[in-house]
C-alpha cells in the first residue's frame, strides 16, 4: 500500500483522499475531464474517482498513484496498477492521465518505466497489459512506443460515463520481452537526459 516509485524527475506516490484539489487542478490544465475516451476527475467527480481508486487499493486489486514532479512536489496526473492477479502474476497499467502541458514530454515514459520495472522486477509479473479506447489514437501510439504488442480489440469492453459502449484495444508486454523493452525505455529516457 505504501509503494513509492521514484525516478530522477518524477515520483509515483500513493494516491490519497487529500489529493482531490491537486488532481482537479492538474486536470484543469487542458480540461481533461471533457475527454470522451478516458475518465479524468473533475470538480464534481473527484470524490467518486478517489473512492473507487482507494477502495480498490483496500481490496488489494489496485495500486493508485499520484504523478508528482520532484522539483516542485506538484501533482501533474495519476496512474495505477490494477486488475492485479497475484496467482497468475499479471496486472494492468491504466487510468493514466497527465496535465496537458506535461503530455509528450519525459513524464509518460518515466512513469511507465517505473511501473513496468516494479511490475516485472518487484512483483515478478509474467504479463503486464494496457487497454485503451479504440478511438484514442494518441494513447494507442504511446503504448506502442513503449514496446508493447497489440493483441486485438475487445468489443463493448466497458460503458463510458456518457453511456457509450466502448470498444477497447488490448496491448501487452510479457516477461520474456521485458529486458528488451527496458533497454528501449532507458534509451528513450537517456535522450531526455534522465536516468
Amino acid at each position: 500500500m505504501d509503494t513509492l516509485l521514484q525516478g530522477s524527475r518524477i515520483t509515483l506516490r500513493p494516491l490519497q483522499y487529500t489529493d482531490a484539489d491537486a488532481l482537479v487542478l492538474a486536470a484543469a490544465d487542458g480540461e481533461l475531464w471533457n475527454l470522451t475516451v478516458t475518465v479524468v476527475p473533475s470538480p464534481t467527480t473527484v470524490d467518486a474517482y478517489l473512492k473507487k481508486a482507494l477502495d480498490g487499493r483496500d481490496a488489494g486489486s489496485v495500486l493508485p498513484f499520484a504523478i508528482v514532479l520532484n522539483d516542485t512536489a506538484q501533482v501533474i496526473g495519476s496512474t495505477r496498477l490494477w486488475k492485479i492477479d497475484r496467482l497468475n502474476r499479471k496486472l494492468e497499467i491504466g487510468s493514466s492521465w497527465i496535465s496537458a502541458r506535461w503530455q509528450k514530454t519525459f513524464v509518460n515514459t518515466q512513469a511507465k518505466y517505473l511501473l513496468l520495472r516494479y511490475a516485472f522486477e518487484e512483483l515478478d509479473c509474467v504479463r503486464v497489459q494496457f487497454t485503451t479506447d479504440e478511438n484514442n489514437q494518441t494513447s494507442r501510439k504511446a503504448i506502442l512506443r513503449l514496446g508493447a504488442q497489440e493483441e486485438g480489440v475487445v468489443r463493448h469492453e466497458r460503458i463510458m460515463p456518457d453511456g457509450r459502449k466502448r470498444n477497447s484495444v488490448r496491448f501487452s508486454i510479457i516477461d520474456d520481452e521485458w529486458p528488451q523493452v527496458r533497454q528501449h525505455l532507458e534509451s528513450r529516457l537517456a535522450a531526455y537526459r534522465l536516468r
